[in-house]
């Protein structure tokens, strides 16, 4: 390994897809633009259209955002005030966010120590009376153990709604994740897999009750126009949006081979040093949406990485149980001490399609002179 690497690397650079399809993206743009229909309406019919049949489910929801698609699935499957929602610390607080914003509680179980996605033994102690819905989250783009946690909400009545905002393209046992459980739920924030130019979002579903359903409710609970039947929200997503997603959808599955190469390039050059590298779950498709690594002076490397050049991210170092947010359910360190240990030491390197082979070299060659 060189001693010198030159090569500032930032932890994500959308410019360099943006240059790539830059006339696409403009050109569907300007036919919004000249349609003057701006929210929902055929554009982001034709996406929800194409991305349904891309994860292979029957229907899809386009929203917002992905804490909308988690809010309006949980409504979807009768998820309400008093519920309990079995879930993870070790995620994005938008997971939990929906669950509160349905007047529900989220009761947490630690996550696998190997893969960082719900832990399947721990969950059906957790099931009680109150509980309405368990809610995996696919983490990093690592597809969750969605076989055992589908048996045991079969057996329980329990549905399953996946929290897949990172892991477009993802897939568990050869099927894409999100069409597995009662509803899966997506991000298009600009910097995921799958992202739009803003915010956006959708709920993927094979039940056409709750699709019908999500679609009011998204749209000021309208079933029919100036009739609203129940409490509904502004969850619409904007026709820019869906034009520039389904342009973008076009593009994803050569950008997660991107991924999956960096990761496995990733892998030979960090074998060697004293870090903790990321796997994928055996029978999965893991793509990669973030790179993370554990190392017990998170701190100190993230530092000294940055004053090397190599940009760097945290997810996420305060797991949700120890947010001042919800201090009110209780909860003290060292309940999940997998989730804890995660958060103590992860550190997130760059990771995005068009990483380059010699980027990648200068952050393994910044990891290791750091390291040593």
């Amino acid at each position: 390994m060189s001693e010198s690497f030159p090569l500032e690397v930032p932890f994500l650079d959308l410019r360099a897809q943006y240059k790539r399809i830059r006339d696409e993206l403009l050109d569907s743009i300007t036919d919004v633009a000249d349609s003057t229909r701006y929210v929902l309406g055929p554009t982001v019919e034709s996406f929800e259209q194409q991305f349904a049949a891309y994860m292979a489910a029957d229907h899809c929801v386009a929203v917002n955002s992905g804490t909308s698609a988690l809010h309006l699935a949980l409504i979807a499957a009768g998820v309400g005030a008093g519920d309990e929602v079995i879930t993870v610390p070790m995620t994005f607080v938008a997971t939990t966010w929906a669950v509160s914003y349905v007047g529900a509680t989220p009761v947490f179980v630690d996550v696998d120590p190997v893969t960082y996605t719900m832990d399947p033994e721990q969950v059906e102690d957790k099931i009680g009376p109150k509980t309405k819905a368990i809610l995996p989250v696919h983490l990093y783009g690592q597809a969750a153990d969605l076989g055992p946690l589908i048996d045991i909400g079969n057996r329980h009545g329990i549905p399953v709604i996946e929290d897949a905002a990172q892991a477009h393209g993802a897939a568990y046992g050869g099927e894409p994740v999100g069409s597995r459980g009662f509803a899966g739920c997506f991000s298009f924030y600009p910097g995921k897999n799958l992202g739009a130019l803003g915010e956006g979002g959708a709920i993927v579903t094979n039940d056409a009750r709750a699709a019908t359903r999500m679609r009011a409710l998204r749209d000021h609970a309208q079933g029919e126009r100036y009739h609203h039947d129940e409490l509904g929200f502004n969850y619409r997503m904007d026709a820019f949006q869906g034009a520039v997603l389904g342009v973008k959808l076009r593009h994803l599955e050569s950008w997660l081979e991107g991924r999956r190469s960096a990761a496995t390039r990733y892998g030979d050059l960090l074998a060697d040093l004293p870090i903790v590298r990321p796997v994928e779950r055996s029978g999965s498709r893991h793509v990669w949406h973030l790179y993370v690594v554990l190392h017990a002076e998170r701190d100190r490397l993230q530092e000294e990485l940055g004053a090397a050049g190599i940009g760097t991210g945290l997810h996420y170092p305060i797991p949700v149980h120890l947010q001042k947010a919800y201090a009110h359910l209780g909860h003290r360190e060292g309940e999940f001490p997998v989730a804890e240990k995660v958060g103590r030491e992860c550190i997130s390197l760059p990771m995005f399609p068009e990483l380059t082979g010699a980027q990648q070299e200068a952050v393994a060659g910044a990891l290791d002179r750091v390291l040593s």
